[in-house]
C-alpha cells in the first residue's frame, strides 16, 4: 500500500547545485501538499560524482548529460539536509540512484523509496545493489523491450520487494499525442499484483491527463518539479506549485468520479433503491377473481404505482393461486396468494425494503404482511 494514490514530486537536479535553492523547492510543495491534502514524496536524484563520470572525460563540451551532473552536484551532506527537510515536511523521501555508492547512501540517509530510472532498467549491477538495500522500489517503464520490462518485473517479484512500474515515455517535453494512457491498461492487465503508475514529461496539462491515468487504474502518478526562482529557466516540462495545485484538484475528483473498488459490485445507496422502486409496476386484478384461482396472464394487468405488500412484476410468473378472492382493479397482495417466485434472494431484499415478511414454509412459500 506504500504505493497506493503516491504523488513523487521528482525534484532532480533542478537545485542546480544550490542547497537554498533545494530547500526552498521542498518547502513550497510541501505547503501545496499540505494545502490539498494528498500523500506524496519528494524525490531526489543521487550520483557519486566523482566516480560517475570517467576521469579522462570530464572536460567533453559535447556531453550536456556530463556538464549537467557536473554543474548541478551537491555534498552528501547537503543532500542528506534536503532528505532531512522532505522528511521533517511529513513526506515520503524518495531517490533515484544511478549508481552503487548512491544507493548505499540512500540507505544510510533512511530513504523511504528508490526509484530506476527508465536508462537504468537493464543495469544488472545497479538493479542487484538496489534488490539487495531491501527497500520498496518503483521504476520507469521508457524506451523499455517489453521482454525487459518482464525480466524486471520478475527480478523484484523474486525478492520479494514491494515494487510498482510506471509508464512513462522519456520524450521530454511530451505532447498529448505522445502520452500513450492506453499503455497503462497493457501493463495492468499483463502485471495484475503490480501497482502501475504514469511518470509524464507532458507540458501543457495539468489536469485531463490523471483524469484519465486514475480512471485506467494508475495508481502512483510523478512529474518533475520546479519553482520560479532567481531567474533561472524553468525547463517546459516541470510544474510549478500552482500547477501542481490543479493537478491535486484533479486527482480528487477523479477518485470522486470513479468511486469505489474496481473489484467488487458497487453498493446501491438506498435513495436509488428507492427511486427505481417507485417505477416497479404492481400485479392488479383484471376482473373479479375467486379464492383458489389459479393466475395467469390473462388474469392480471401490470400498472403503477407498487403499493405495499403488493405482488409485482418482479414476482410475478403466473400460477400463484388465491387465497383470498381479489376484487376488479384491486392489487394482488402476497398475503393472498401462494406461488414459485424465481428469485427469493431478490425477493427478500425487496419485500425487507417495504416492511414485508416472508415466511418460507412448505413448498411453494408462503408469503404474509408483516404486522
Amino acid at each position: 500500500m506504500i504505493f497506493h494514490d503516491l504523488f513523487v514530486l521528482e525534484l532532480a537536479n533542478n537545485h542546480w547545485g544550490k542547497l537554498d535553492r533545494g530547500l526552498k523547492i521542498i518547502d513550497d510543495f510541501a505547503d501545496v501538499v499540505a494545502e490539498h491534502g494528498v500523500y506524496a514524496s519528494i524525490k531526489l536524484q543521487f550520483r557519486d560524482v566523482d566516480s560517475f563520470i570517467h576521469p579522462d572525460y570530464r572536460d567533453l563540451e559535447e556531453s550536456r548529460y556530463i556538464k549537467k551532473t557536473q554543474q548541478t552536484q551537491l555534498p552528501w551532506h547537503a543532500l542528506r539536509q534536503m532528505v532531512d527537510r522532505v522528511r521533517a515536511r511529513g513526506m515520503l523521501t524518495m531517490v533515484t540512484p544511478f549508481d552503487e555508492t548512491s544507493v548505499d547512501k540512500a540507505v544510510e540517509f533512511g530513504v523511504d523509496i528508490l526509484k530506476i530510472a527508465s536508462s537504468d532498467v537493464r543495469d544488472k549491477s545497479l538493479l542487484r545493489r538496489i534488490a539487495a538495500s531491501g527497500l520498496p522500489v518503483i521504476a520507469s517503464s521508457g524506451g523499455a523491450a517489453l521482454e525487459h520490462l518482464d525480466e524486471l518485473v520478475r527480478y523484484f517479484a523474486a525478492r520479494g520487494t514491494p515494487f510498482a512500474l510506471n509508464h512513462c515515455v522519456s520524450i521530454y517535453p511530451s505532447d498529448d499525442s505522445e502520452l500513450e494512457l492506453n499503455q497503462i491498461d497493457y501493463l495492468r492487465a499483463r502485471y495484475p499484483d503490480v501497482t502501475i503508475g504514469l511518470s509524464t514529461h507532458e507540458h501543457r496539462d495539468w489536469h485531463d491527463s490523471i483524469l484519465i491515468a486514475y480512471g485506467k487504474g494508475a495508481r502512483t502518478f510523478e512529474r518533475h518539479i520546479d519553482i520560479d526562482h532567481e531567474d533561472v529557466a524553468v525547463s517546459p516540462y516541470c510544474t510549478l506549485p500552482e500547477q501542481a495545485a490543479t493537478w491535486f484538484k484533479a486527482f480528487k475528483k477523479a477518485k470522486e468520479m470513479c468511486g469505489g473498488p474496481p473489484e467488487s459490485k458497487r453498493h446501491c445507496p438506498d435513495k436509488e433503491v428507492r427511486y427505481l422502486d417507485a417505477l416497479v409496476r404492481g400485479v392488479y386484478a383484471r376482473r373479479d377473481l375467486p379464492a383458489g384461482h389459479v393466475l395467469t396472464d390473462a388474469d392480471v394487468f401490470l400498472a403503477v404505482p407498487l403499493q405495499k405488500g403488493q405482488m409485482s412484476t418482479r414476482e410475478f410468473l403466473g400460477g400463484e393461486r388465491l387465497l383470498r378472492s381479489v376484487k376488479a382493479s384491486a392489487p394482488v397482495a402476497f398475503e393472498g396468494v401462494h406461488g414459485r417466485f424465481s428469485n427469493d434472494h431478490a425477493l427478500g431484499r425487496l419485500v425487507a425494503d417495504r416492511g414485508i415478511d416472508v415466511t418460507h414454509a412448505a413448498e411453494p412459500p408462503r408469503l404474509r404482511l408483516a404486522s
